[in-house]
């Protein structure tokens, strides 16, 4: 895939709820993933498709999302695509309610996502 498919897909995956699947098909086996900050308590960074799994799993377990939009992505150079992702929900354990916005910057490398960074 090139980095237009890739992007697209990965936009499409998060669109139809199986972004957990993608992770295989689009993500190098040591795919890095790290967050602006440490919220799940797993810390910053994330190493490997195991790893950024069970972010996706931390993700779920302890939020319920209500609400949400994904932006098409933005491709830059030959490398890179960025992509904004708008998400409403609550936390589960306390039921407090949240509006987030953020800005994912993925690299990618031989064809697969190899680090993707959040900003927010």
């Amino acid at each position: 895939m090139n980095l237009k498919e890739i992007a697209d897909e990965l936009v499409a995956g998060c669109r139809e709820n199986r972004a957990k699947a993608n992770l295989d098909k689009l993500y190098a086996a040591d795919a890095v993933s790290v967050e602006a900050v440490d919220a799940s308590g797993m810390g910053r960074e994330a190493h490997g498709r195991d790893a950024i799994r069970g972010k996706h799993d931390w993700w779920e377990s302890s939020t319920e999302v209500t609400g949400g939009n994904v932006s098409d992505p933005m491709v830059h150079g030959e490398d890179r695509f960025a992509v904004i992702f708008e998400v409403q929900g609550k936390f589960k354990e306390s039921g407090e309610s949240f509006d987030m916005r953020e800005v994912a910057l993925y690299h990618v490398a031989d064809g697969k996502i190899v680090r993707e960074e959040f900003f927010y």
